[in-house]
């Protein structure tokens, strides 16, 4: 059985952080242009492989980043092609490439001739790690059905994975400015609680880094450890969940 650390053993952080970048930029300009066009919505969901729309249009129409490739599809049938440029990868999928930018502000430069530079087992890793944090989030989410959490959302401008619950984002990050490895995270809205900098080891609140996380109960233990701290801490201070 392949695992999180075994994947991360044959890859290198350099390889990682190139694939990361590109994805990104493929989540930006392509993925989320094509659903924002069609629905006026930008969000993004994990795939066994890599990332994807929903399905959007009359036809279940679709694109997925499955590992190096684009994947096109509808109710009728899916074409693919290698990822090689952004250029390349919006004239594939018949839109104009560019992130809503009445939306957000982009995080990835629209460079339409940049090289998409995807290495394979970077891919199956950064999959591997969203497909991870969506099993802890789904058992952690089981547990709290009377704080409502909201569906799991990759969002193409941060391009995390997370959800919200009782005032409290979770997630996974495959990376980014912060932390340059994937990690898990629990953002309190109202700040991080004081004291406890062992657990509270972020400025926006508690991370675990893809080494302290290799199963996807011990992703549900950390969001779960977090909300338990959250609602333990005193009634003064920021970050306490009522």
């Amino acid at each position: 059985m392949t695992t999180i650390s075994s994947l991360q053993a044959h890859v290198s952080p350099a390889h990682v952080a190139a694939t990361r970048a590109a994805w990104h930029r493929v989540a930006e300009h392509v993925l989320a242009a094509a659903r924002y066009a069609a629905t006026a919505h930008i969000g993004l969901a994990p795939a066994p492989d890599g990332f994807r729309t929903p399905p959007f249009g009359a036809d279940g129409a679709y694109l997925a980043v499955d590992g190096t490739d684009l994947v096109v599809g509808d109710v009728a049938g899916a074409r693919r092609r290698p990822l090689t440029t952004i250029r390349a990868a919006a004239s594939f999928a018949g839109i104009t490439a560019g992130a809503p930018a009445q939306v957000y502000r982009p995080a990835t430069p629209l460079d339409l001739d940049q090289p998409l530079l995807i290495d394979p087992g970077a891919a199956r890793l950064l999959a591997g790690w969203y497909g991870l944090g969506a099993q802890g989030r789904s058992r952690f989410a089981a547990d709290i059905p009377d704080e409502q959490p909201s569906a799991p959302v990759l969002w193409p401008e941060h391009f995390d994975l997370g959800i919200t619950a009782g005032a409290v984002n979770y997630g996974a990050s495959p990376g980014d400015g912060y932390c340059p490895v994937p990690y898990l995270y629990a953002s309190p809205h109202d700040g991080r609680p004081p004291g406890d900098q062992a657990f509270w080891n972020a400025p926006f609140g508690a991370i675990r880094r893809i080494e302290q996380i290799g199963t996807a109960a011990e992703a549900a233990a950390f969001f779960r450890t977090a909300r338990a701290r959250l609602q333990a801490a005193p009634a003064s201070h920021p970050g306490r969940m009522s």
